[in-house]
C-alpha cells in the first residue's frame, strides 16, 4: 500500500526566506520534530546531486536514512528521494507566494513501503500527517518568531 500524504501552512515570511530556511538540512532537526541529526555526503549547499543523511525517530522506531536532491529550483521546489533506508520515499517541498509578505508552503511525503511497513502504511500515513502538521506549524513559529519590529 502506497503512503502519500500532502500538508501545507501560510507562513508570514516572504518566499525567499521561508525556502532558505526550509531547504537547509542543517535545519531540519530545528523545525522537524522527528529528526535527530543530520550529516551532508556531499558538500553545501543543497543542489541537485546533493546526498544528506538523516536519522530520526518514527513511531518508536530508529530510522536512518539518505536522500539525495533529485530537484532544486530555489524558491519553488525541492525534490529527494532516498538513496538508501527502510523504505523509498519522496519528500517534496512547495513555496508559493500568497503575498508579498507570506508563503504557502507545502509537504509531500510520498512512498512505497516494503515488508512490515506494508501492513502499518494505514497507521504511517496518519502518523506522517499529525507529524507533518506539527512540524510546518514549528517552522511557522521560528520564522514568524524572527520577525524583525515595525
Amino acid at each position: 500500500m502506497k503512503v502519500d500524504v500532502t500538508t501545507e501552512i501560510v507562513i508570514d515570511r516572504p518566499v525567499s526566506e521561508v525556502s532558505a530556511y526550509a531547504a537547509d538540512p542543517d535545519n531540519a532537526p530545528r523545525w522537524y520534530a522527528n529528526i535527530k541529526s543530520v550529516e551532508w555526503k556531499t558538500s553545501p549547499p543543497v543542489q541537485q546531486g546533493s546526498l544528506v543523511a538523516f536519522v530520526a525517530q518514527f513511531l518508536g522506531r530508529r530510522l536512518a536514512y539518505t536522500y539525495e536532491i533529485v530537484e532544486f529550483n530555489p524558491a519553488k521546489r525541492l525534490v529527494m528521494r532516498t538513496q538508501e533506508g527502510p523504505f523509498p520515499m519522496e519528500t517534496t517541498y512547495t513555496w508559493a507566494a500568497q503575498s508579498p509578505t507570506a508563503t504557502r508552503m507545502t509537504l509531500r511525503n510520498a512512498g512505497e513501503p516494503a515488508g512490515f511497513s506494508t501492513v502499518a502504511a494505514p497507521i504511517m500515513s496518519a502518523a506522517m500527517r499529525r507529524a507533518n502538521r506539527k512540524d510546518l506549524a514549528n517552522l511557522k513559529a521560528i520564522l514568524e518568531l524572527d520577525q524583525p519590529s515595525t
